[in-house]
């Protein structure tokens, strides 16, 4: 998506970035400056080695809307900087070169007989796809299934609306991308432990040691997948209320509307009643591993909020209670267990799950206690 802005954008370079000396009013600001202090979402590796990653674009990504909203030139340079890291070419036209060979991939890159796109090319047909471009000398490939969603049809919607707003074909690959991970991975009213919502992914082939055998879905809800695609639909909405009245779109906006109406209250419903958060894992509530996640929380605090404030879906407390007292009841859950004050006065983050992979072990939470970890700027995001 960052690509697509720069395009458009002409960058003014400022001196070196200046970071507040006291805590800022603001979360989100106060989020911001401590990963840029840390120098996180730079395009840059663990070696300093240009790197393409969802959580750099991401965080750019949130950079770019705090730009919007306070004006502060220094988000907007860090962002320039992050995306020049890599990037070879010089002038203007390097970003749309780059922005070209993101989309260039989807045309190219592989899908199952029904359409959806792979994940990876390391996992043969299993549904979701990430963006994989290697501009430089990145070697690394991510890791996800349902959370590929928000990483390959953001860009994907981003980029159609940007250069190719009419451009029927893909907003209906788009939509397929949707409705194919939706179908497939939807939990069933009769699963043990249903929710209601959405399998972190699914093998088409059903070779997976793990694939169920009617749709090859994993056995599991993980909260992080669920939360983003929660927020796909919303961001994907978010792009689409940019376009003046387009009739190419029409089947797009009414699967992603449906699809919020259906889970947002599953969502809801699916929060501990012991304090408005989430299982880590969602279908093992309580079981011994299992623990409250933070960075889920954090996704679907920032779905439903801005999902009710975008009026995609009504907030109707009749209706089995408020999306947003829901919402604002793991706010505060969040700022009062998750959010800490580092000494030196930067924001910390704790209680993430570092990652969880669709494997032979159905329950990925068996070593929760390894993979809390603090500093995950990706995810800090939501504010």
């Amino acid at each position: 998506m960052l690509l697509t802005f720069l395009v458009l954008s002409i960058p003014v370079f400022l001196p070196p970035f200046a970071l507040v000396s006291a805590r800022p009013s603001s979360y989100a600001v106060w989020a911001a400056d401590t990963a840029m202090l840390w120098g996180q979402g730079m395009g840059l590796g663990d070696y300093s080695e240009p790197t393409v990653s969802y959580e750099h674009g991401e965080f750019q990504t949130v950079l770019k809307r705090l730009y919007d909203l306070t004006g502060n030139q220094t988000y907007f340079d860090y962002i320039v900087q992050g995306i020049d890291h890599i990037i070879d070419d010089d002038g203007l036209e390097k970003y749309k070169t780059a922005a070209d060979t993101f989309r260039r991939q989807l045309d190219e890159h592989p899908r199952t007989a029904q359409g959806q796109f792979w994940h990876q090319l390391i996992y043969p047909n299993q549904g979701a796809y990430r963006v994989l471009v290697f501009l430089r000398r990145n070697k690394e490939i991510p890791k996800g299934w349902l959370d590929g969603i928000y990483m390959g049809e953001l860009f994907y919607a981003q980029y159609t609306a940007t250069f190719e707003p009419t451009n029927q074909t893909a907003w209906d690959d788009i939509n397929a991308q949707f409705q194919l991970m939706f179908t497939n991975t939807l939990q069933n009213a009769t699963a043990p432990n249903t929710t209601g919502l959405l399998y972190h992914g699914y093998d088409f082939s059903h070779t997976a040691p793990w694939a169920s055998a009617d749709r090859g879905h994993f056995p599991e809800v993980w909260d992080r997948a669920m939360g983003w695609y929660a927020m796909a639909l919303v961001d994907v909405l978010d792009i689409l209320s940019s376009l003046s009245s387009s009739t190419s779109t029409v089947e797009l906006r009414t699967t992603l509307l449906s699809y919020m109406y259906i889970l947002f209250p599953r969502i809801r419903d699916a929060a501990s009643p012991i304090n408005g958060v989430w299982w880590l894992v969602m279908t093992q509530p309580g079981r011994t591993g299992n623990y409250f996640e933070s960075s889920a929380a954090a996704m679907f605090v920032y779905a439903l909020l801005r999902g009710v404030r975008m009026g995609y879906v009504v907030d109707d407390p009749d209706e089995g209670g408020s999306l947003t007292e829901a919402a604002k009841r793991a706010y505060e859950y969040i700022l009062g267990n998750w959010v800490v004050e580092n000494v030196e006065g930067t924001m910390g983050w704790e209680g993430t799950v570092a990652v969880s992979i669709c494997s032979a072990s159905v329950f990925c939470c068996e070593r929760a206690d390894l993979w809390i970890i603090d500093r995950e700027f990706g995810y800090d995001g939501r504010f």
